[in-house]
């Protein structure tokens, strides 16, 4: 039999109106990289920040290398070689790359044997040599705020390695990259395992299990439902798995009629902080009952496109027309009053107060009006019977439910819960940036099933997504980003999936 590194024995964790983990039993072999797959909110993270230390489980034991541990701190769990990876990453924006990576462990030289002080030159020597075995392109010195995501988390891996971790803990590692950068990741990560390493992989993304799992366990609403090897397991049979039902992978989706023009941009032009053109002279038309998707390689100007329509930046030229009237320098407020949705890429900057409650954030852009207000009060009532309803409806999994605090909650759910929002509100535009990022495959076939639902009540839809398979599953017509300009716009049954490719790439323009 293959050597356990980590054994879960009977292991419950219940917080305040929710068991997360329901008597666990779980054994993970030293070498391997084990996936935990399952729903959002179905007690992935939680289970694994046990092991980490975060939490502390109410009933079972904890095994490691063959000895019961007891880990009440992240602090403990290093020092058994644990390390994690969050899904939110933990760095500070303002130090170096060495700075965050040997926090806690500064390597420390004596001034003539006597004054301590912090050597940073070697660390950064060490630093750079774990960039060179594992291929990070990463420069030492560098501030985390400039970096991108992908290399912010090639940090947290590092900060790991420092550390001389065996067993590493990945949450949702892909949710905020690209399909390159993916690829990238899990590359590393089979490196990982091949230098000796145990790696847990907490995912929902079945084509990534597939890539680079040994074994996979199956967990559902706190429970363990079946450990299985992944190559003798089809992806079909892992999500009915995860989610206790058959999952049609297909979008059932009727041809579109198109009725009037109700988002016009024209040669919009947008800068971004540093006063670079991320827009550039992109001007297209969203029609009521038309799904208009904007396909790209992230940092192509979607991101600044869509808060740009969403009022959240100026536009530097150019105008917008939303439903015949010109809103370029229009409030955000006057947009959204107006019938304007938005699904933004930043859930956390942008689009939650992550301390107020669920009822709070779901009634946030529409709490000046009745129900939610009768002059100048407030009434909480409505706000959380308001909350009751789209729970419900939208399957937002909350331990409080309209009094639980947005923080507290699964990505995945938090992400439920914007959707929620904006789609109820019943406007006439929606702009969907990123829906599905972070979500299952069940709660993602649903969004995109909403999507095309949208459509069918003429409403106009703008989804900007870098899945092209959402692209071309969802889309009636598909424009192309590259350097910020609109290189392709055409009906999506003209484009087949390479040509789309191509023009995202700059190979065709």
């Amino acid at each position: 039999m293959p050597e356990s590194i980590v054994e879960m024995r009977h292991i419950t964790k219940r917080f305040p109106g929710i068991v997360a983990n329901d008597d666990i039993n779980l054994s993970i072999h030293k070498g391997e990289i084990f996936a935990l797959l399952g729903e959002n909110g179905a007690g992935k993270s939680t289970l694994m920040s046990m092991l980490f230390g975060m939490y502390e489980p109410d009933e079972g034991e904890l095994i490691v290398r063959g000895k019961k541990v007891n880990i009440t701190s992240p602090a403990e769990a290093v020092a058994l070689e644990i390390g994690m990876v969050h899904q939110h990453f933990k760095l500070v924006s303002n130090y170096t790359v060495t700075e965050n990576i040997i926090m806690g462990r500064e390597p420390l030289r004596r001034l003539l044997g006597i004054l301590p002080y912090i050597d940073r030159k070697g660390a950064e020597l060490k630093v750079q040599a774990l960039c060179d075995r594992y291929g990070f392109d990463l420069n030492p010195r560098a501030v985390i705020e400039d970096l991108g995501v992908s290399q912010q988390q090639r940090v947290e891996i590092l900060k790991m390695l420092y550390r001389e971790a065996e067993i590493l803990i990945f949450d949702e590692p892909t949710a905020m990259l690209t399909p390159q950068e993916t690829a990238r990741l899990l590359d590393i990560i089979r490196k990982l395992r091949d230098d000796g390493k145990t790696v847990i992989l907490i995912t929902h993304k079945l084509e990534e299990i597939k890539q680079v799992a040994d074994r996979c366990a199956v967990l559902n609403r706190g429970r363990l439902i079946d450990v299985f090897d992944v190559a003798s397991t089809s992806t079909r049979l892992m999500a009915a798995k995860m989610v206790g039902r058959e999952i049609d992978f297909e979008v059932d989706k009727t041809a579109p009629v198109f009725g009037e023009v109700i988002l016009d941009v024209s040669q919009l032009t947008v800068l971004d902080a540093q006063k670079v053109a991320m827009v550039k002279d992109v001007s297209f038309t969203v029609h009521a009952g038309e799904v208009f998707a904007v396909a790209g390689v992230a940092g192509n100007g979607q991101v600044e496109l869509a808060d740009t329509l969403a009022g959240l930046l100026a536009a530097k030229e150019g105008s917008i027309s939303f439903k015949g009237e010109n809103i370029t320098r229009a409030s955000v407020r006057k947009r959204t009053v107006e019938g304007l949705a938005y699904i933004p890429e930043d859930r956390h900057g942008v689009g939650l107060i992550l301390d107020f409650p669920v009822s709070d954030n779901l009634a946030s852009k529409a709490y000046f009006r009745p129900p939610f207000a009768k002059g100048p009060f407030l009434q909480q009532f409505a706000f959380r019977q308001y909350a009751d309803t789209l729970i419900e409806r939208y399957d937002i999994r909350c331990s409080k439910g309209a009094l639980t605090p947005v923080r507290s909650m699964s990505g995945g759910n938090q992400q439920k819960l914007i959707v929620a929002r904006e789609i109820d509100a019943d406007g006439d535009l929606v702009i969907f940036v990123q829906p599905t990022r972070g979500l299952d495959i069940g709660a993602t076939m649903g969004i995109r099933q909403r999507i095309i639902a949208e459509r069918d009540k003429g409403k106009a839809v703008l989804l900007i997504s870098l899945e092209l398979d959402e692209v071309l599953s969802c889309a009636d017509t598909i424009g192309v980003l590259y350097d910020g300009r609109m290189t392709k716009i055409a009906p999506a049954n003209e484009l087949s999936r390479n040509e789309v490719g191509e023009y995202m790439m700059g190979v065709q323009r």
